[in-house]
């Protein structure tokens, strides 16, 4: 067994054989996965001579509150049928997070498939996001729209530039490498975007991108939307309503710091009349990504929460540790700190005896620092402990908008 770099000479096709038996991607469509190996960090697992697993991740930024920390998500773990249970997928996502931090991420994430396989590696569940979905037409938005671009895959590059110029909040992620976006618009069925081009230069400014597998009347989903300014959210919700005269529901991520519901007319009336139909409508609630801290000092050094301070002790366990190969780069970030957080945070390694003591994973610290659930909360729920005092003093000082990645993948 061994774990190594991809090398698309010996790994193409014992990659894609991989992703065709998990149905990722099906035959003749292997150009899908090559985009997204080109896009970041491959690294594959041998297993009698052939790689029988594959971890992809990718680099970017997450905003926490004004500041932008250095980021990568895993975009893809697999393992083929021949190999699974041999712990192959965790040794070497482990791997591939240490080899990020070495090369300077301080944040990491991911989609989860599912809760409980990736927090024996550290990463805490983020909040539940809200999946609305709509008849346009309902849509009560007055805006004025004006007549569209066509977009497709070959304007990747144009959409791509448009997402990392996009109005961004808390918890939002922007993932660098063209690949990415190239990537999920070949990925979308029955995939196109509609866009204007008010940038300077003439470049892209707002745009969405939609897919569905019922032309005719839908579903449709929203897969990305990207603007700048609330005159551009508005007018790209004003082309979503124009398509009500023929498609029945439109399904797509509420925005961060927006509340859907507001545009929309009768919302409960319309629920009743669609249930149980392909087109009902209404809200459904998620919490289907993961974050973890990578490198707590730099994370804390860019914290600055206005209000109150709070110093304490931190007693923090890391459970990726123990599945990190003898050789890795970086050994997470378990250990004793004293911690302040405030309008100026940081942390140091040691003991200060005369401060009361919290002890965490590193999953439910992440989540407490990016706002995902308050202190006490945390306590009721995940692995974090303390004095109430010591609790309720970091509830009224962790005061963050909710966290919203924006960008899936």
């Amino acid at each position: 067994m061994q774990f190594r770099p991809y090398d698309p000479e010996r790994d193409r096709e014992a990659v894609h054989r991989i992703w065709r038996e998990i149905g990722w991607i099906e035959a003749g469509k292997e150009e899908i996965m090559d985009v997204c190996i080109e896009a970041g960090r491959t690294m594959v697992a041998d297993l009698d001579g052939s790689a029988e697993c594959v971890v992809l991740s990718a680099r970017g930024d997450m905003r926490y509150g004004d500041e932008s920390l250095p980021f990568a998500g895993l975009t893809g773990v697999s393992t083929s049928r021949v190999a699974r249970k041999q712990g192959l997928a965790r040794r070497l996502t482990a791997l591939t997070v240490a080899l990020d931090v070495a090369d300077g991420v301080q944040v990491h994430g991911l989609g989860m498939f599912d809760q409980g396989f990736y927090n024996r590696l550290g990463y805490g569940t983020g909040p539940y996001e809200h999946w609305v979905t709509f008849d346009p037409a309902t849509l009560t938005v007055d805006a004025r729209f004006r007549v569209p671009r066509r977009l497709g895959k070959e304007d990747a590059q144009a959409m791509h530039d448009c997402r990392l110029r996009r109005h961004r909040v808390h918890g939002a992620i922007n993932l660098d490498h063209l690949g990415n976006t190239r990537h999920e618009a070949m990925s979308t069925d029955g995939g196109f975007g509609l866009g204007y081009y008010d940038g300077p230069g003439d470049t892209l400014s707002h745009h969405i991108w939609l897919g569905t597998k019922s032309v005719g009347h839908g579903p449709y989903s929203v897969y990305w939307m990207a603007y700048q300014t609330r005159e551009q959210f508005l007018e790209l919700m004003a082309l979503l309503k124009g398509l009500g005269d023929q498609v029945r529901s439109v399904g797509m991520e509420e925005p961060g710091d927006i509340q859907l519901q507001d545009l929309l007319a009768q919302p409960f009336r319309q629920r009743g009349i669609t249930q149980g139909s392909r087109h009902e409508t209404g809200v459904r609630a998620h919490a289907f990504w993961q974050v973890r801290i990578c490198d707590l000092a730099a994370c804390l050094e860019r914290t600055h929460l206005p209000g109150e301070s709070v110093q304490f002790n931190l007693r923090l366990t890391d459970p990726i540790a123990e599945h990190l190969e003898a050789d890795a780069p970086w050994r997470g970030v378990g250990g004793e700190y004293v911690v302040a957080l405030g309008p100026s945070s940081g942390a140091e390694r040691g003991i200060d005896p005369a401060l009361p003591t919290l002890e965490a994973t590193v999953n439910a610290f992440s989540r407490l620092w990016l706002g995902t659930r308050p202190a006490t909360g945390l306590a009721f729920t995940d692995d974090l402990r303390g004095p109430q005092d010591l609790l309720e003093r970091l509830d009224r000082v962790v005061r963050l908008p909710k966290p919203h990645m924006g960008w899936e993948y």
